[in-house]
C-alpha cells in the first residue's frame, strides 16, 4: 500500500486545507451537539404541578401478539398528547377503549400525562428525562451524523493520494445525504434499544459499506479488511432489531470467512504493472445458469424455514409484512453469496449481483421504514455503475491471465 501511495502525486494544497478545516468543524459540531443533548437529557425537573385530567382513546394501531411478546405497549391519545402503558396478556383483556390521563405541568411549561393521579418524584423524573431524550433525538442524530461525516472526510484527507476527485466527491456526497436523512427521518426505539443507537449503527453501516464498495471498484484488495467491519456492524444490527436472520446466518457462515480467503486470493493475483490493482475477468454463460438456479432454490428453501420460526420482535407488528421480508431477505442473501463468490474469483459479474442485491435491500428498507439506509443503496447503484465500467475497461485493455483459486 505504501508503494501505491507513493506513486500518486501530492494532492492540491487548497483542497487539503479545505478538508482540514472541514475536519475541525465537523468534530467540534459533533462534540457540542452531543454535550448539549446530554445536558438537556440529564436535567432534573424542578417542579411538577397537577393541572388537568383528560380522557384519551386507545390507538387502533396498538396491536398485541402475545404469542411473540410477553408485554405489550398500548398508546392512548387525545388533545395533542398521549400516554403509553405496558400491559401483560391478563391486563390487556381488561383494558377499556378509553383512559383517564392526569397532566402535570413541569417548571418549563411542558405537560406530562400519567395513567394515575398520585405520582412520585421518581416517576416524574423518569418521564421528564424520557421526554427530553425524545426531544433531543434530532440533536443526538446530528452529533452521530457529524462524527461519521468527520470520519468520512478523515479517510479522504488521510489517504488523499489514493482517491480521485470524482471518488472523493462521490463518497462525501453520499455521506452528506446520509447525514441529512438521519436528522429528517430519526429512528424509533426497538426491542428496548434507543433509536439514537440504531441510527448510529445505520450511519456506521453506510460509511463502511460505501468505503468498501469504493475500494472494490478500484480493484483494491484492502476492501476485504474494511468488509470485516461491515459484517460485524450488520450482525449487530440484525441482533438489535431481531430481523433478517437469513442475512445474519450468511454473514456469520459465509461473508466473514470469504473476506479472509478473498484477501489472500486477491493478493496472489496482483497486476504486473500496477501492484495496487488485482487482475479481474469475465464469467462464462453456463456458470451464470447454475448461479441463477442456486439463487432460486436458496430463496424458497431458506425463506420457508425462517418464516416458520417463532421469533419475537417489536420492529414489525404485521405478520404478513414480516413473512414477505423473510423471503426477500432470503433472496438477497442468496444473491449476496453469489456476489461474494464472484468477488473471490474476481469476476466482473459481481457488479450485476450488486445491482440486484441493492434493489432487494432497498425494498426491505422501504417496507421497514429505514429511509436513511436508502442513501446506502443510492451509493451502491452509482458506484456499481462506476465499478462495472472500470473493470470492463481493465479487462479490455489487459490480456486474460491463468487463474489460480488458492
Amino acid at each position: 500500500m505504501r508503494t501505491f501511495l507513493n506513486k500518486h502525486k501530492e494532492p492540491n494544497k487548497l483542497v487539503r486545507t479545505i478538508e482540514l478545516w472541514a475536519l475541525i468543524v465537523l468534530l467540534v459540531a459533533s462534540a457540542l451537539s452531543f454535550a448539549f443533548g446530554s445536558i438537556k437529557t440529564g436535567a432534573s425537573f424542578i417542579s411538577a404541578e397537577f393541572v388537568r385530567e383528560t380522557v384519551m382513546t386507545a390507538d387502533e394501531e396498538s396491536e398485541c401478539d402475545f404469542e411473540e411478546l410477553s408485554v405489550c405497549k398500548i398508546t392512548y391519545a387525545g388533545d395533542d398528547a398521549s400516554v403509553t402503558i405496558d400491559v401483560d396478556e391478563d391486563e390487556y383483556d381488561k383494558l377499556a377503549d378509553t383512559l383517564t390521563a392526569y397532566g402535570y405541568m413541569m417548571h418549563d411549561g411542558r405537560i406530562i400525562y400519567f395513567d394515575h393521579r398520585d405520582v412520585s418524584d421518581a416517576e416524574v423524573q423518569n418521564a421528564y428525562s424520557q421526554l427530553m431524550a425524545d426531544e433531543m433525538m434530532p440533536v443526538y442524530n446530528f452529533a452521530n451524523a457529524s462524527f461519521i461525516l468527520f470520519l468520512s472526510v478523515l479517510v479522504m484527507w488521510g489517504f488523499g493520494k489514493e482517491f480521485t476527485t470524482y471518488e472523493k466527491s462521490w463518497f462525501i456526497s453520499i455521506m452528506v445525504l446520509a447525514t441529512i436523512f438521519s436528522v429528517l427521518f430519526p429512528e424509533e426505539s426497538a426491542n428496548g434499544v434507543n433509536g439514537v443507537i440504531i441510527m448510529w449503527l445505520y450511519l456506521l453501516d453506510t460509511f463502511l459499506n460505501i468505503l468498501c464498495e469504493l475500494l472494490i471498484s478500484k480493484q483494491s484488495r484492502y476492501n476485504f479488511l474494511v468488509s470485516v467491519f461491515v459484517e460485524i456492524t450488520e450482525i449487530v444490527i440484525s441482533i438489535v432489531l431481531m430481523y433478517r436472520f437469513a442475512t445474519l446466518a450468511t454473514t456469520l457462515l459465509f461473508w466473514l470467512p470469504i473476506d479472509i480467503v478473498s484477501f489472500i486470493n486477491w493478493s496472489r493475483h496482483k497486476d504486473d504493472d500496477e501492484d495496487e490493482l488485482t487482475i479481474v475477468r469475465r464469467l462464462k454463460g453456463w456458470q451464470e445458469v447454475l448461479v441463477i438456479a442456486g439463487i432460486i432454490v436458496w430463496t424458497f428453501g431458506i425463506g420457508y424455514l425462517i418464516s416458520g420460526l417463532d421469533i419475537a420482535t417489536d420492529f414489525y407488528t404485521n405478520d404478513a409484512l414480516a413473512t414477505a421480508i423473510v423471503y426477500i431477505d432470503a433472496c438477497a442473501s442468496a444473491v449476496g453469496i453469489a456476489n461474494g463468490l464472484f468477488i473471490f474469483f474476481r469476476y466482473r459479474e459481481q457488479w450485476i449481483a450488486w445491482y440486484i442485491c441493492a434493489a432487494l435491500e432497498a425494498i426491505i428498507n422501504i417496507l421497514s421504514g429505514q429511509y436513511v439506509l436508502l442513501i446506502l443503496k443510492l451509493g451502491y447503484f452509482t458506484n456499481t455503475t462506476y465499478g462495472y465500467i472500470k473493470w470492463t475497461r481493465y479487462i479490455k485493455t489487459h490480456s486474460e491471465k491463468e487463474a489460480t483459486i488458492f
